[in-house]
């Protein structure tokens, strides 16, 4: 197995074992996953959205929740499956060598004409 696939096995095994886990480790998985899905989103040429709609930003929150003591078990253990899930996509993404495109619309300007943007009317 890959260094990934061990990570990936270790984020499920922590998630099914979440109430064993003291709040530390599940911040430490948390966070390691962060640096994992950037570093990977990066090699993709996927880039931040920074909005709530990215389920990074998700993640984030988790841990700033567990760093207060306020997060339940279930939403660490959810957390902790999202970031498995996405590196795990990530990882096939990496592996098939597949090239994302990212439009300009996307991030809050319209694309030229003729890139998917409407026609002027």
């Amino acid at each position: 197995m890959s260094t990934t696939t061990d990570f990936i096995t270790e984020l499920v095994r922590a998630a099914n074992e979440v109430d064993r886990l003291h709040d530390r480790e599940k911040r430490g998985l948390l966070e390691r996953a962060v640096v994992t899905i950037r570093d990977m989103r990066e090699a993709v040429g996927i880039p931040s959205s920074r909005t709530a709609a990215d389920g990074l930003v998700d993640l984030q929150a988790v841990q700033g929740s567990l760093c207060r003591g306020e997060a339940t078990a279930m939403r660490a253990k959810a957390a902790l499956l999202d970031a498995a899930d996405m590196i795990r996509t990530l990882h096939i993404v990496l592996d098939s060598e597949t090239e994302i495109t990212i439009r300009k619309e996307f991030f809050g300007q319209p694309a030229p004409y003729g890139q998917g943007s409407p026609i002027p009317k």
